[in-house]
């Protein structure tokens, strides 16, 4: 899939001026399973989805560059964009980019602190430093976007350096499933750390998204 190009789109049979009126979600590809839950859920049929790959969180730099290249393919197709990202690590650079598109994003320095929350997210960080996060998507892939990039399948002894100072695993939970939490779980000893949940469900995702049409 290319950026830009509608993740499961809504099918139109005219030119652009049948795009008047919808809204553009821009997404993290780690978010793309809660807004389609979302937006069956709520009847946003309004939305159409298009997700840049999760894998940029590990060059965090390059997010804000995508995300205006897709916004520039979309701004005079859709009558509005959102962002769902957070700052996600690009140091205001993103913000900056939503100044110059005039597309705007969900409140957050990135998901964990949406999904709970920003206050709840704050209180959590000053309650207990060293915390490693878990969402569904990160559970779900936790092989692929933690193991495997950190090399721990080769060099095993690794992990006790990179997380010497983490004190637990804190399992964010978007939905109320078992075998998630069971694999959140066997996360959280394969990284050698005590196992926490908290069930968040959306947070901020659900009234950012059904907020487009009252801005």
């Amino acid at each position: 899939m290319q950026a830009g190009e509608p993740l499961f789109p809504i099918e139109t049979e005219g030119d652009a001026n049948d795009k008047i009126g919808r809204v553009l979600v821009i997404a993290c590809g780690a978010l793309a399973r809660e807004i389609l839950a979302l937006r069956q859920q709520n009847g946003l049929d309004h939305i159409d989805l298009t997700c840049l790959p999760a894998q940029l969180h590990n060059t965090p730099d390059r997010i804000p560059d995508e995300v205006r290249r897709t916004i520039l393919r979309n701004r005079d197709v859709y009558s509005d964009i959102l962002v769902a990202y957070g700052d996600c690590g690009t140091g205001g650079l993103l913000d900056k980019v939503l100044e110059e598109t005039g597309a705007r994003r969900i409140e957050g320095a990135h998901c964990y602190a949406f999904f709970s929350g920003l206050e709840d997210f704050e209180k959590m960080e000053e309650k207990q430093l060293g915390t490693f996060y878990l969402t569904d998507f990160l559970v779900r892939h936790f092989q692929t976007m933690v193991i495997e990039p950190l090399g721990l399948d080769w060099h095993p002894h690794l992990r006790d350096i990179y997380f010497a100072h983490y004190t637990r695993v804190l399992y964010l939970a978007q939905t109320d499933d078992p075998e998630l939490e069971d694999a959140a779980r066997r996360a959280a000893e394969r990284l050698g750390l005590p196992f926490e949940t908290k069930r968040t469900g959306y947070g901020l995702l659900a009234p950012f998204l059904g907020d487009d049409r009252n801005a």
